[in-house]
This record gives C-alpha cells, sequence and structure tokens, in this order.
C-alpha cells in the first residue's frame, strides 16, 4: 500500500518489519518486564505460521500488538473513558477509572486487549508512552537485536518511520475495519494478517502459549482444515484469546427482553381494550415484573463487572458514545417511569397510569433494542453487525413480555386479555423463528460471520440454537395449547440468546 498522508498534529506510529524478525521474543520479554505484565497474559507477542511444503517450507512470523488506531472503537466503546486516545494519538489507558465491563475487548477488531488476572483492569500495549513521554523509546524497540520495531512521529518527515513507510511497501492488519490503524507491517506474510488463513493443527496440538484463567473460554487463530493461501500455511504458535463476555451477559439479554416485554405488553393490550387499567394485571402484575426482572438484569450487569464496586462511574462520568452508557440511562429511565406507575397504581384510581404507560412504551422498545447497538461497537464481531438484530431483539421482548405475562393473566384476567395474549404470543414467536432462520441463511458478507454461523448451526452452539428454536417453535401454538406455550417460549429464548453471543465470539480476530 501507498505511505500515508502526514497528519498535521502529532501522531506517534510503529512500523513492523517482519523481513528482518527472527521470532526471537524479545519484544515480548521486555514488554512485560518494563510494564510488570503478568504471567498468562501479553501485551505483544509473535505469531509464527510455517508455510509451504517439506521441502520448501519457511516459517513466518508477526508481532501482534494493539494497532493504535486513529478511530478506536475500544475508546468509542469504553463507558468511563478508561481508554483514552492521547494528543499524540497513542491509544492509553487509566486503570483507576476502569470497571472491567470488557467492551473494549469486545470491540477491539484485533484482540488486543485483555483483563489483567491481578488488578482486574483492561490494559494493552500503549508505545511504552511512560517512557516516550521521557524522550525514551519503547522497551521492545530497546531490545529488538534486528531493529525490526519502528516508532516514531508520522507527522515528522524527517523521522525514521515516516522515511521507511513512505518508502515501502506497507500493510496494516484488517483495513476493512476502517479503523486507521497506526502499526504499519513491511514485509508480512497475508497467513499471518489474516486470522483465518493459517490452518489449525489437527486436535489444536502446537506450541501455544496459555492464556487466562484454567477452563475460561478461549479462542486461537487459525481454523481447522480451512487455509486462503494457495500454499499449505499451518499455524505453528499462537495465544488463546479469553471471550469477553459469558453467560451473564447471554442471560442479561434474556432478563431484559422480559423487562422490556414484561410491561409493554399488557399495557399495548389495555390501550387496544383487552385489558381493563383497573385490572390488577395492569394495574400491579405488569410493572412489578418488569421491575423485578430490569432489577435482576442491574445485578447481572453489575456481576459481570470486573471492579462492581466502580459501577456508579458509569453515571458520574459517562462517556456519551459508549452505547453501554446510553443503554444503562435507558434502563434507569425505564425503571423510573415504571416505578411512577406502580406508585400511581397503588395511589388508586387510574389517575396518571395511561400517560405514565405512554411513556414507558418507547422507552421499553428503546430497552429491549439498545443492545443491537451496543453489540455492533464490537467491531470485530461480525455477526453482531447484523441490521436484523435491533428488530428481532425487539421481537424477542415481545415473546418474553407475552410468555412471562400470560400466567398472570390467566389468574388475575381471564378471558379476553389472555386470548389476546396467546395472539401475541404466537406472532412473536413465528417472528423470532424467521428472523432467527434469515440471520443464519442469508448471504454474510465476510468471512467471519460465515464462521459464526458455521459455529451457530453446525458447530459447539447447534446444540442450544436447534432446540431453543424449536422450542420457539411450539409458542407459535400458543392460541391452542394456552399458559404451556409459556415455558417453551422463554426456554427457547434463552437457549437461542447464550448461542448466537457465544458463536459471535467464537470466530479468532488475532
Amino acid at each position: 500500500m501507498a505511505g500515508p498522508d502526514l497528519p498535521a498534529s502529532p501522531r506517534w506510529v510503529k512500523l513492523l518489519d517482519q523481513d528482518r524478525c527472527i521470532g526471537c521474543h524479545a519484544c515480548t520479554t521486555a514488554c512485560k518486564s518494563e510494564n510488570e505484565v503478568p504471567v498468562g497474559v501479553t501485551r505483544t507477542y509473535v505469531k509464527s505460521v510455517d508455510v509451504g511444503v517439506f521441502p520448501q517450507a519457511r516459517r513466518v512470523f508477526q508481532v501482534t500488538r494493539c494497532n493504535q488506531c486513529e478511530d478506536a472503537p475500544c475508546v468509542a466503546a469504553c463507558p468511563t473513558q478508561a481508554m483514552f486516545r492521547r494528543e499524540d494519538g497513542i491509544v492509553d489507558f487509566d486503570k483507576s477509572v476502569c470497571i472491567g465491563c470488557k467492551a473494549c475487548m469486545a470491540a477491539c477488531p484485533y484482540d488486543a486487549i485483555f483483563i489483567n488476572p491481578e488488578d482486574h483492569s483492561a490494559e494493552k500495549c500503549n508505545m511504552c508512552a511512560h517512557r516516550i513521554d521521557m524522550g525514551l523509546e519503547p522497551a521492545c524497540v530497546t531490545v529488538c537485536p534486528t531493529e525490526a520495531i519502528l516508532v516514531g512521529d508520522l507527522s515528522d518527515p524527517a523521522a525514521p518511520v515516516t522515511r521507511a513507510i513512505e518508502r515501502a511497501a506497507v500493510q496494516v492488519r484488517r483495513p476493512e475495519k476502517q479503523t486507521r490503524p497506526g502499526v504499519y507491517y513491511k514485509g508480512a506474510h497475508q497467513v499471518t494478517l489474516d486470522p483465518l488463513a493459517a490452518r489449525r493443527p489437527d486436535g489444536g496440538l502446537f506450541a501455544w502459549a496459555t492464556q487466562g484463567p484454567p477452563g475460561a473460554p478461549s479462542v486461537v487463530s487459525g481454523h481447522p482444515g480451512r487455509t486462503t493461501s494457495s500454499a499449505a500455511a499451518l499455524l505453528s504458535y499462537d495465544v488463546p484469546h479469553q471471550a469477553p463476555w459469558g453467560w451473564r451477559v447471554s442471560l442479561y439479554t434474556w432478563t431484559k427482553s422480559i423487562a422490556a416485554g414484561g410491561f409493554a405488553v399488557p399495557v399495548v393490550l389495555a390501550m387496544a381494550g383487552y385489558l381493563s387499567w383497573g385490572n390488577p394485571a395492569a394495574r400491579w402484575a405488569a410493572p412489578v415484573l418488569a421491575l423485578a426482572a430490569l432489577a435482576v438484569t442491574g445485578a447481572l450487569l453489575i456481576a459481570d463487572l470486573k471492579h462492581p464496586g466502580r459501577f456508579y462511574l458509569i453515571f458520574t462520568r459517562p462517556h456519551w458514545r459508549s452505547w453501554l452508557v446510553r443503554g444503562s440511562f435507558i434502563l434507569g429511565g425505564y425503571g423510573g417511569v415504571i416505578t411512577a406507575y406502580l406508585i400511581a397504581a397503588l395511589a388508586g384510581g387510574t389517575g396518571p397510569r395511561p400517560v405514565l404507560a405512554g411513556i414507558g412504551l418507547p422507552l421499553a422498545v428503546a430497552t429491549a433494542c439498545y443492545t443491537a447497538f451496543l453489540f455492533a461497537q464490537a467491531k470485530g464481531r461480525d455477526l453482531w453487525q447484523s441490521p436484523l438484530l435491533a428488530p428481532h431483539l425487539a421481537a424477542a421482548a415481545g415473546l418474553a413480555g407475552a410468555a412471562a405475562i400470560l400466567p398472570l393473566l390467566t389468574w388475575l384476567a381471564p378471558g379476553r386479555a389472555v386470548t389476546a395474549a396467546e395472539g401475541v404470543l404466537a406472532v412473536a414467536a413465528g417472528l423470532h423463528v424467521v428472523l432467527a432462520m434469515a440471520e443464519v441463511t442469508l448471504p454474510h458478507p465476510t468471512a467471519h460471520a460465515h464462521l459464526a454461523v458455521t459455529e451457530l448451526t453446525r458447530g459447539r452452539r447447534a446444540r442450544l440454537f436447534w432446540p431453543g428454536l424449536a422450542a420457539v417453535a411450539v409458542a407459535v401454538a400458543a392460541p391452542w395449547i394456552g399458559v404451556t406455550a409459556a415455558g417453551f417460549a422463554l426456554a427457547g429464548l434463552l437457549a437461542h440468546e447464550h448461542a448466537y453471543i457465544q458463536a459471535a465470539q467464537s470466530v479468532p480476530l488475532a
């Protein structure tokens, strides 16, 4: 690629000359020593791939680290600005305000961020910013025996790194993500730059480093039996990367759907005349159900933080580009309206409840759908970039809300309200099945999305995805099987949420 235009303001960048790299890992050990990186995690490492067929075979290397993006997804996703971009272009971090939400990990298309197991905060390569501020070079630069690493200010035309980038054919990793990386590669083989290009050894038996706690879900570069290279390419050294979001996030999407639909569905039935505002189902059952599910949702979000005691920083120092912040305020506003509705109901009479319900409905939709935008900030997870995700979450809220309220309606408001709720459940279940099938059958523009769908439909997650879809399909018969459909709908939706979220995180990014 041609050299970039020189920026008007300082822009510290790094050039990794893979023609010179000998794979000695001196940069890795120097980084660990300088930055006190614990055993088991790395800010930088050297991936190696064996290319060719014996006897014409060779080993190629790629130094893997944070790409110092000009448009850094981790900075946009961080709710407390713990990840930030300095004026000189270095993407740095402040551990004192990190809440450990792992949004930065999910957002990074390069899998360059990890949670430090000792202080439970997010960190990554920051070019040894403390050394640069003192006029020194990063630790990796000083120890490289072949001078394969250059750093400098790209805005300075006289800087060696600028001259090298301008004169040489250089590449960046994953340019399609449009993050405008500040790490350039010279002489890197494509099978090292593309995490899917090299074949993973059968059974995953190769020289890899250990990363993350024992038993933690992890992903390794390469793909069994698959290579996009014209020559044979076999991954020979890599580190596994932990999937940032686990079962708590899957459960949170499920409880959030119940919270959104558990209030919206009975309120819509009341507005449509199928349920009296004075009926206990509309008066107290709906807001109590929604508030209980909302409380569990909040508890799950806080429990998933590595620093749960700092969750208040989302509200005291919010970063408004982050959908985690926007979603937290949506949840808070929605909870406030439902609480006001419940107080009005306990005060007696209809009073302001229809007005509060009118305010609460759009907030319920926002509560259901904002996660689509939160997931979309995870630029490396191509399955989550689907335009169908927001309407699918809205359908899931209708499904969960109708299923959760149906037993209460059967008890408190038998008759027309139950029939209407069964109809809503059947329609929402049908929409869920159609949208889920559309997400896995429509053409996928990237190999990453295609592999995530393969994991969802034929891989480890298939044992949850297909039974979950079948269970929701049973709920389409709600008008005929009644309240029995509620259990199938809720169980099927939970299975789908977990399979979908974990499948998207199964594809290697580094």
